[in-house]
């Protein structure tokens, strides 16, 4: 845990990153163990989980605001880290996998976590009517798929942060239409390199600027199956 420990000293003071660095350790212990069990992540070299996993996550620390969801949030990633390092801010773990779920459950007990929320649960199904400050999201779908899964849930105002690739260019504009339709506008792209690495990563940051249609998100699969243009 040195490497992650060592970073942690780099955004916090000492007793603030030993605390954390223990809590990343627990969830790192039983992420490898569950992991034997359940397809969790990809990753299990401690070291990579270290960064690729807890590192990463926390690129975006600095810029979480308010009442937060992580959407398609996995094995906990950003939404767990960023919860560790804002332990009084309210977040809400959103993931369509029921073992996903149940995994986060066991997780946030064994790391004292309060005021989470975990909600089983496909974006197109969720409760319209409840709103985030900030929604962050590290899945795997390309951003005009994500975007029509995580704008129609932001405040107005609020701020959609989403996890990308270093070579997103041809992603991001491709995008451009589905968030002026979903009313969001990008106001930032963000490159930040990993802590002691050479990975880069990016982060999107799309303000709500505008009500999203209530037709989004569309059912049936069809924002990954007929993506908006």
């Amino acid at each position: 845990m040195e490497q992650i420990r060592q970073y942690l000293t780099t955004i916090t003071n000492e007793k603030t990153a030993a605390d954390a660095a223990e809590k990343f350790r627990v969830y790192r212990d039983f992420l490898i163990e569950r992991n034997k069990l359940f397809n969790l992540t990809a990753i299990t070299d401690p070291d990579e989980i270290d960064l690729k996993h807890f590192i990463d996550s926390l690129t975006a620390l600095s810029y979480i605001k308010g009442k937060t969801a992580d959407i398609g949030t996995g094995a906990g990633f950003p939404g767990v880290p960023l919860k560790i390092m804002l332990p009084e801010n309210e977040f809400t773990l959103i993931d369509s996998l029921s073992k996903r779920i149940n995994f986060l459950n066991e997780l946030t007990e064994k790391l004292g976590l309060l005021n989470v929320k975990t909600i089983h649960a496909r974006a197109e199904d969720l409760d319209k009517c409840v709103k985030y400050d900030t929604i962050v999201s590290r899945a795997v779908s390309r951003l005009n798929t994500l975007c029509e899964y995580c704008l129609p849930f932001l405040n107005t105002g609020g701020m959609f942060i989403a996890y990308k690739a270093a070579d997103c260019e041809e992603e991001i504009n491709e995008a451009k239409p589905a968030i002026k339709k979903l009313g969001g506008k990008i106001v930032e792209v963000k490159e930040v390199e990993l802590y002691n690495s050479d990975i880069v990563r990016k982060l999107v940051f799309i303000e709500k600027t505008n009500d999203t249609p209530p037709i989004y998100p569309r059912g049936q699969n069809k924002p990954k199956k007929q993506p908006l243009l």
